[in-house]
């Protein structure tokens, strides 16, 4: 643990935001695989789930967890999958 007073606020606000990002990269994970399952399954909500898949996949490029171009290859992906 840090001494300095402006280095143990730094500790803080890193593990405060490193446990939201965790929250938004685990929603966007699960929105995914929702929809992945959804296409195996073949269920009538697959378009519902894409969409929140594709919502989840902006906004974790928007805040920088993942890269922009790491977003759209997925969401190419899962929009092959759902026309296939």
């Amino acid at each position: 643990m840090p001494n300095i007073k402006s280095a143990i606020k730094r500790v803080k606000t890193s593990e405060a935001r490193q446990a939201q990002n965790a929250t938004v990269k685990s929603s966007m994970r699960t929105a995914v695989k929702k929809f992945e399952a959804a296409v195996v399954n073949n269920e009538s909500n697959k378009t519902e789930l894409l969409s929140d898949a594709v919502k989840q996949l902006d906004k974790a490029a928007q805040k920088g967890l993942i890269h922009k171009n790491t977003a759209d290859r997925t969401k190419s992906r899962l929009m092959k999958k759902v026309n296939a």
